[in-house]
């Protein structure tokens, strides 16, 4: 399997950066807003983000997480970890790769029954293969594709630098 590489570190923390900055303006009058990771790469990502938005600005930002099981989202409970209530919040749910919208599609089945102030997405990567409609607000890279070709987003261990690559 042959990879190449879409974005480097500095790459993607840029991008994030950008993505952190948007979702602040886009959030500014909230009193609070909540980012839900989906595990791994997504809380990953969300924690980032956070880290991010709360340097520059005094927003209160939450994290919690979102887990599922991406090949079996049914036969699984999706579990929605976060400490803080939901209700009336603004929630961003974080992925790092948006394929056909499906894992997206399910992350937010747990937060239907909650009275959101506002529902957003924000993916690193945006493939634009959607079959389930779930179109990302805040996005780090756009890529076509074919459907054979797979978008990896590697977190290295030893200096948790992130690599976004396709194969």
């Amino acid at each position: 399997m042959s990879e190449t590489i879409i974005l480097s570190a500095s790459e993607i923390k840029s991008k994030l950066k950008r993505i952190a900055i948007e979702i602040f303006e886009n959030n500014f009058q909230e009193k609070e807003i909540v980012l839900l990771g989906i595990v791994d790469r997504g809380l990953f990502i969300a924690e980032f983000l956070a880290e991010e938005i709360r340097k520059e600005n005094s927003l209160k930002v939450q994290v919690g997480s979102i887990k599922i099981d991406k090949e079996n989202q049914l036969k699984k409970p999706i579990e929605l970890n976060c400490d803080v209530d939901l209700e009336n919040k603004a929630v961003i749910v974080v992925d790092d790769v948006s394929n056909s919208g499906k894992t997206l599609f399910y992350a937010l089945q747990p937060l239907m029954n909650i009275n959101l102030k506002k529902l957003q997405v924000s993916v690193l990567v945006e493939r634009q293969h959607k079959k389930f409609a779930i179109t990302p607000d805040y996005i780090g890279i756009s890529v076509s594709t074919t459907l054979q070709e797979m978008i990896y987003v590697k977190i290295g261990i030893e200096v948790n630098e992130p690599i976004a690559f396709l194969s």
